[in-house]
C-alpha cells in the first residue's frame, strides 16, 4: 500500500468506496468476485487498495471492537497496535496521574494508544519513522475528530528531544522480517536507547514484550504485566513520575470490548502487586489446582496467588499452586482434582475409559509432553464428542523429577479478588 492510496481512501469518494467494499463477501473465496464488481465503476488501484483495508478492518475488529470500521491500517501496523482495552487502561493512567499533560509519543505505529489518551483530553504529538504509517495514524486520528488535540509526523525516535513534554510513551518495534523479537537489544530502536531518552523526560511508559527478563528493568522502575481475557498481550516500563512504588505488577483487563471506545469507557481492572509473603510452601497436592494468570507468572507474583487461596506449591520450581480450600480468585483458574496418579499412557487410557470421559482438555507446565501426540495416543485426537459426553481437564506436570497427571474437573466461580 502506497501513501496516495490512503489518502483516496481518507477522501469522501474513498470512504463511499470503502463503505461499499465492506458490504462484499472479501474472505478468500469471493474476494475475486468483490473486486471484479468494484472494478467495473472504479480505478482498479484503489479497489485493491480498499479491499486490503476492509480485510484488514475485520481483523482488526478483536483489537478495536467497532471502532475498527473507522481505522485505517497497515498489516505490520496492527500487529502491532495496542489492543484498544490496553490502550484506554493506560490511557486512564496517564490522565489520573498527568492530567492535561502533552505526551511525546515514539513509534506512535497506527495511533492506538495516542488517540486512546487524546479521548481522555491529553495532547501531544506522535512520531513514526515509516511514512506510510504515520499517514495512517493521521487519518485515524481525524476519524476520531482528535486531530485538533494530537498530530504525528514522520521522526526516527532515538534523534527526538522531550523537552517541552510533560512526557513520553515510546514503543519500540519488536518485529522483524523473520517474526517476533524477543531480545530487547534487538528493538528497534534497541531497549536501552529507549530507556536513555525517556529518562530525560520527567515521567515516561515504555511498551516492552511480555517476555521481558526482570533483570533489565531499571532501578526506580515499576513493571507491569497486561493480561486481556486470560491472554498476556504485553508489558509496560512505568518510569518517573508515571511509576508506581510496588516495582512489580500484573493487570487483568476483560477481553469484552463496548461497541465504541469513543464513550471513554474502559475494561475492568483487576490488579495483583507484591504483598510480601516470601516463598510458598510446598506441599502435597490438595483437593483443588490452582493456574495462576500468565501475568501472574510473569511478574513473579505466584505466592500472592499462593497467600490468595490459601495454598502452597506441590514444586517449588512450577507455578502450580494447590490448595484444599476453594477460594475464587481472577487471578487464578480452579480446577477440583480426582485423581493423582504417575504419569503412563496406558494407565491414562484405561481411566479415562473407565469414566467414561469423552472430551479431554489438556494443559501441561514443566513437562517436555506433546500435548497433539499424547491426545492421539489417549485416543482424543479428532474425536467429536457428544455434547453431553463427561469431560475432564487432563493437567500433565512434574514434582521433583517425578512426571505426574492429574485428573481435574474446571470449577466454575465469580472471582471475587
Amino acid at each position: 500500500m502506497e501513501i496516495a492510496s490512503i489518502l483516496a481512501l481518507t477522501s469522501p469518494s474513498g470512504r463511499e468506496l470503502l463503505a461499499e467494499a465492506s458490504g462484499l463477501d472479501v474472505s478468500e473465496s469471493g474476494l475475486l468476485a468483490a473486486a471484479s464488481r468494484l472494478r467495473a465503476r472504479h480505478d482498479p488501484g484503489l479497489v485493491s487498495a480498499a479491499l486490503t483495508q476492509v480485510r484488514l478492518r475485520r481483523r482488526a475488529r478483536v483489537k478495536f471492537g467497532d471502532d475498527a470500521e473507522r481505522m485505517y491500517f497497515t498489516q505490520a501496523g496492527l500487529e502491532q497496535a495496542t489492543h484498544a482495552s490496553v490502550a484506554t487502561y493506560r490511557a486512564r493512567r496517564f490522565a489520573e496521574r498527568l492530567p492535561g499533560a502533552r505526551v511525546l509519543d515514539l513509534g506512535c505505529g497506527v495511533g492506538a494508544d495516542l488517540i486512546a489518551r487524546a479521548r481522555r483530553g491529553l495532547g501531544g504529538e506522535g512520531v513514526e519513522l515509516d511514512p506510510l504509517t504515520a499517514e495512517v495514524a493521521r487519518a485515524n486520528i481525524a476519524a476520531f475528530g482528535l486531530d485538533g488535540l494530537v498530530s504525528v509526523r514522520v521522526g526516527d525516535a532515538v534523534e527526538e528531544n522531550p523537552e517541552g513534554f510533560d512526557a513520553v510513551f515510546a514503543d519500540p518495534g519488536r518485529r522483524t522480517a523473520r517474526g517476533r523479537v524477543f531480545d530487547p537489544r534487538s528493538y528497534e530502536p534497541p531497549l536501552d536507547a529507549v530507556l536513555e531518552l525517556a529518562g530525560r523526560a520527567s515521567a515516561a511508559c515504555v511498551k516492552v514484550a511480555p517476555g521481558i527478563p526482570h533483570e533489565v528493568v531499571p532501578d526506580g522502575a515499576e513493571a507491569e504485566w497486561i493480561s486481556v481475557g486470560g491472554e498476556v498481550k504485553e508489558a509496560a516500563l512505568w518510569l518517573g513520575g508515571l511509576a508506581g512504588n510496588e516495582g512489580r505488577r500484573a493487570t487483568l483487563l476483560t477481553s469484552g470490548l463496548p461497541p465504541g471506545l469513543s464513550s471513554g469507557a474502559g475494561p475492568q481492572v483487576r490488579t495483583l502487586t507484591p504483598r510480601g509473603p516470601g516463598d510458598p510452601d510446598v506441599r502435597p497436592w490438595g483437593r483443588f489446582l490452582y493456574e495462576p494468570d500468565g501475568a501472574v507468572i510473569r511478574a513473579h507474583l505466584v505466592a500472592e496467588v499462593a497467600e490468595l487461596v490459601g495454598g502452597g506449591l506441590a514444586d517449588p520450581r512450577i507455578a502450580y499452586v494447590t490448595s484444599d480450600e476453594l477460594r475464587p480468585t481472577a487471578f487464578a483458574s480452579a480446577y477440583e482434582i480426582e485423581d493423582v496418579m504417575p504419569f503412563s499412557v496406558k494407565r491414562l487410557r484405561a481411566e479415562l475409559r473407565r469414566r467414561g470421559i469423552g472430551a479431554l482438555t489438556v494443559k501441561k507446565r514443566g513437562s517436555a509432553v506433546d500435548v497433539d501426540r499424547l491426545c492421539r495416543d489417549l485416543g482424543f485426537a479428532g474425536r467429536r464428542a457428544p455434547r453431553d459426553a463427561p469431560s475432564m481437564t487432563l493437567v500433565v506436570t512434574r514434582v521433583g523429577d517425578a512426571p505426574v497427571a492429574l485428573l481435574t474437573r474446571p470449577v466454575r466461580h465469580e472471582p471475587s479478588a
